[in-house]
């Protein structure tokens, strides 16, 4: 059977036993289906996706030449995929069927029986129009990079970072800031168990700067993201920070000779029992 010309569209209305018959007229939706552009067929059952409401529609495929399929019923996260293999069943690309949802979206939110068949006319009305515009899509399957790209080093990100780095996966944490550690680094306690904050955040932090599988690119931002799920590219801008972070242990001895301009003008460094206090020069 050709997916080609023009749209031929199978509409089916499922009663869902009492749960969308009860409140929805499914015969004079199904009359109303039937005189809307491009439909070739329409009929209303029972049970559509039970065994024989299936069958009907395979059977329907080939008896009317159809080349589109429509199932108004409950949610799609229940039955799109049963509906989506039956249309391939019946010979076509199953990325031709569109699921009307007449059930959570209709029957079981609208009071007056009137209002709700006429709300479930104007959904498949609408899915009528949309499944005439459908195209043959294909599956296909594509190497997909385990690597796991993280922005924002708060508690939240570090948390998700060191998750997923104990998993075994790669990981990128990305932060904007100088350091790791997000707001509640600026935190006393946490709420609502007042709780220090640097208890809980000093040893994760720790962790994620000695973890074999996190590479932590602070002061950096995402400048671009392309691609498609499970296999995209990331550019990154890496901000100048002028010190070697490979050699640098946080002494500060650098400051008297830097040439920008440091707020506050003294530093304080603690070392053991020695405290170190250092004026930077302003430009």
């Amino acid at each position: 059977m050709s997916d080609n010309g023009q749209p031929r569209i199978g509409v089916f209305i499922c009663h869902c036993g009492a749960n969308i018959a009860n409140k929805v007229n499914v015969f004079d939706v199904a009359e109303y289906a039937s005189k809307l552009d491009n439909v070739a067929f329409s009929t209303e059952y029972k049970f559509m996706c039970s065994d024989p409401g299936q069958d009907l529609i395979r059977k329907s495929i080939k008896e009317y030449n159809l080349n589109r399929v429509i199932v108004a019923s409950c949610s799609p996260l229940m039955h799109e995929p049963t509906f989506r293999s039956v249309t391939s069943e019946g010979g076509l690309n199953p990325f031709y069927f569109q699921m009307t949802n007449i059930r959570e979206h209709v029957s079981w939110v609208t009071k007056d029986p009137e209002a709700a068949t006429r709300k479930a006319k104007t959904l498949i009305a609408a899915a009528v129009k949309r499944v005439a515009l459908h195209e043959a899509l294909e599956k296909k399957e594509v190497p997909v990079r385990p690597e796991v790209l993280i922005v924002g080093g708060g508690i939240a990100g570090i948390h998700a970072a060191l998750t997923y780095a104990n998993s075994g996966k790669k990981v990128y944490l990305v932060e904007k800031e100088a350091s790791i550690g997000g707001h509640m680094s600026m935190l006393d306690k946490t709420f609502p168990t007042l709780d220090c904050s640097a208890c809980i955040l000093t040893p994760k932090m720790s962790d994620i700067g000695k973890h074999p599988n996190i590479e932590l690119l602070t002061y950096s931002e995402v400048k671009e993201i392309s691609g498609f799920v499970g296999n995209f590219k990331v550019k990154i801008n890496k901000k100048a920070r002028y010190v070697d972070t490979d050699i640098c242990n946080g002494c500060g001895m650098c400051w008297e000779n830097c040439p920008t301009v440091i707020s506050p003008s003294e530093r304080i460094i603690k070392k053991g029992d020695v405290t170190i206090k250092t004026l930077a020069k302003e430009n």
